[in-house]
């Protein structure tokens, strides 16, 4: 597993609890590695507590959305099994390893947790009524993302649909429930993962850590 490794190579490990490192690779061996910790680069920094329900997807449209989730500071992965959901297998060890990549190319010192697959009635059977869900509905009340968003704060989710949207039944189960908040995103059909992003942008911009000035150094490079 460590072959290849040589020691006196500079790294950069981090966790969700004691940040980045700066560090470099002391025994190697075929089974294990040590890291030799110099000084701290970066404080951990959990985002907003902000929960991404997505219906599956298939293949790189998966790891497009998981990737892009991560990037944009989803702190939750929670996949959840809508009845128009197309994708046959989750492989959520797949998912985990798109975050941790996504993580990496970013400089991002967080990796979002990667939750089961549930069924959205026992999602929202079992829903904290302190948690705000944000679903994207073409239907929304107030035409205005932005405005109906301004009126909450973490902790919250956002919740997007599969390919073909929720089922009428659906939409009728989270227009009644009073921690349901829904969301337009404009005049023009756009697919489940481009929804993922312009909604998640659209949320870390009036509830999250966009604000005040949070978008500035931020650009990563490719």
């Amino acid at each position: 597993m460590f072959c290849g490794l040589v020691p006196a190579t500079p790294v950069a490990p981090f966790n969700a609890r004691n940040g980045e490192w700066l560090s470099h690779l002391g025994t190697v061996t075929k089974k294990q590695a040590t890291l030799v910790c110099q000084r701290r680069l970066a404080e951990a920094s959990p985002p907003p507590d902000i929960d991404f329900l997505f219906a599956p997807l298939k293949h790189a449209r998966l790891d497009y959305a998981v990737q892009k989730a991560t990037e944009l500071g989803a702190r939750r992965l929670r996949p959840v099994i809508t009845q128009r959901t197309i994708a046959e297998r989750i492989n959520l060890e797949r998912m985990r390893a798109n975050a941790i990549e996504a993580a990496e190319q970013c400089n991002l010192v967080h990796v979002p947790e990667v939750a089961e697959p549930q069924k959205l009635a026992a999602v929202l059977d079992a829903w904290p009524a302190e948690r705000r869900l944000i679903y994207c509905d073409e239907a929304a009340p107030v035409a205005d993302p932005i405005k109906a968003l301004s009126a909450i704060s973490p902790p919250a989710a956002l919740l997007v649909g599969p390919e073909g949207g929720f089922t009428d039944d659906e939409k009728q189960t989270l227009r009644a429930l009073p921690f349901v908040i829904a969301i337009s995103l404009g005049p023009r059909i756009i697919r489940a993962d481009t929804a993922a992003v312009a909604a998640l942008a659209l949320v870390q911009a009036v509830i999250g850590d966009w604000k005040n000035g949070g978008l500035a150094g931020s650009v990563a490079a490719p």
